[in-house]
């Protein structure tokens, strides 16, 4: 597999500091990502301000880059959208609608956060969807999103179970949301990313006991976000070019999704070959008669190929090969223990 001249960097997408709703401030939480070896970037989202970028926090803190964007919404609390590399002027309370257009003229990206997030279990815990599909400027949607998921499964039966095991009560992205993803790729590119949206709650035992559960460290050993650069980060000589190489290559979709808890994805990769020529995830391929689809699993895995959102063949094993004939968008899926483990970006394969 042509995967030699790519450089792996796996970070955190969606995490909220002192700045808005979280429990830790940024320098705390880079503290708390420099314990992990396995990561390298964090990406801060607070809710509608960059307060934390203006502060002059965003670099290289050890061996973590933190970036810092915004998770806006409108004055209903709906239409929720990480947006990046924009202005802090960006980021404040709007009409939806206005906002994605704004930060697409900018030259800015954004993504859709939980898009379809939908419970009632808990009646103070209300749903944030995304209501706005009538809009196209949008860059990329969260396929994955650790709390929403557990929120959306938690009653007042299992809530004390679901917090003592928070990262084994995640299991699957909706099935709604990747749905959407794969038919709105058939028209133009759409990243999918994961997102811990962490948040370090603070929980008082009868009222009077604090105890912080889905610790940040917690949250960052669940859901990433994994990148593909040919590019490789100076590791702290200029964390503004770094970032740039991060950002394209998420927008770009050079990127795949991974739940750490059922194992390190760090050597996964996806690629099409036509004999001639070979793209990673993200990247456009001619269609020739010897087309390969090629996947390389750290473990062995079931992995699943997903032609224009339709579910068509599955295979067995580490290194596996695809033999494809048709144009379109191709993806993969990659089980542990009958649960999705790593979902990648797709392969657009065009007729000419």
């Amino acid at each position: 597999m042509n995967i030699k001249n790519y450089n792996h960097y796996a970070g955190i997408i969606h995490v909220h500091s002192t700045y808005s709703d979280g429990s830790r401030t940024i320098e705390e939480i880079a503290e708390i990502a420099n314990e992990l070896d396995d990561i390298c970037y964090v990406l801060i989202t607070d809710h509608n301000t960059m307060q934390g970028k203006t502060d002059g926090l965003e670099g290289w803190y050890n061996n973590i880059l933190i970036g810092i964007g915004c998770e806006l919404n409108d004055p209903e609390d709906l239409n929720h959208y990480l947006v990046f590399d924009v202005d802090a002027d960006v980021c404040k309370v709007g009409d939806s609608y206005k906002y994605v257009e704004e930060v697409h003229n900018s030259g800015g990206f954004g993504i859709i956060a939980h898009p379809d997030e939908n419970r009632s279990h808990i009646a103070k815990y209300r749903p944030y969807p995304w209501k706005i599909w009538g809009s196209e400027l949008f860059d990329g949607i969260e396929i994955w999103n650790h709390m929403s998921e557990w929120m959306e499964g938690l009653t007042h039966f299992n809530k004390f179970r679901r917090v003592l095991h928070p990262r084994s009560s995640i299991i699957m992205p909706k099935k709604e949301t990747l749905e959407k993803w794969d038919r709105i790729s058939i028209k133009r590119k759409v990243v999918g990313v994961g997102g811990a949206d962490a948040h370090g709650y603070i929980y008082k035992i009868l009222g009077l006991i604090p105890l912080r559960v889905f610790r940040y460290k917690i949250l960052f050993k669940t859901i990433r976000t994994h990148i593909l650069t040919r590019d490789t980060l100076s590791g702290g000589n200029d964390y503004t070019n770094d970032l740039q190489i991060i950002y394209a290559a998420i927008k770009n979709a050079n990127c795949f999704v991974s739940h750490h808890y059922l194992g390190d994805a760090s050597n996964f990769r996806f690629e099409a070959d036509s004999g001639t020529d070979a793209v990673i995830m993200g990247d456009c391929i001619k269609l020739t008669d010897k087309m390969e689809l090629n996947v390389y699993n750290p473990q062995p895995a079931q992995t699943y190929l997903i032609h224009n959102g339709n579910y068509t063949e599955t295979r067995s094993g580490q290194e596996i090969t695809f033999t494809i004939n048709s144009a379109g968008v191709y993806r993969v899926e990659s089980h542990v223990d009958n649960r999705p483990w790593i979902l990648s970006n797709h392969i657009r394969v065009t007729e000419t």
